[in-house]
């Protein structure tokens, strides 16, 4: 058996305008693009040590990203005019901590981007936590 390591990177659509989409995970994620390549018309963002990759071609995905501040960040980019398809949503009480500490709960919100990709948004908070 091979010994699989990390996550490297995961493919996203692009788009019809990869511009427009590059410009909402900048904006409203504020993750910048790593590296762009024009001819083919691809470019890679950074998300840690994962680089996602958006190109023509590729299938709408789904990419779920840790954050932190979840319910602020849902007020201020809802105001702005951000569309969520779903709010801040407890997803998961991890009583056994078999995805983190035990006692945590982990809560979701999701958007797309201007491609049709599914973001998730993911916060663990502490069992204190209501």
């Amino acid at each position: 058996m091979p010994a699989i390591g990390t996550v490297r990177q995961l493919a996203l659509s692009a788009g019809r305008d990869l511009d427009v989409t590059l410009a909402f995970w900048r904006d409203v994620l504020g993750l910048n693009v790593h590296a762009r390549y024009d001819p083919p018309g691809m470019a890679f963002i950074m998300a840690g040590d994962v680089r996602l990759l958006f190109t023509d071609g590729v299938p709408a995905g789904t990419v779920y990203l840790d954050i932190a501040g979840l319910e602020a960040f849902h007020a201020e980019a809802k105001a702005a005019g951000v569309p969520f398809t779903a709010p801040p949503a407890l997803v998961h009480k991890d009583t056994e901590g078999t995805f983190g500490r035990a006692g945590e709960s982990e809560w979701m919100a999701f958007l797309k981007d201007p491609a049709g990709n599914t973001i998730g948004l993911v916060e663990r908070l502490p069992p204190e936590h209501p």
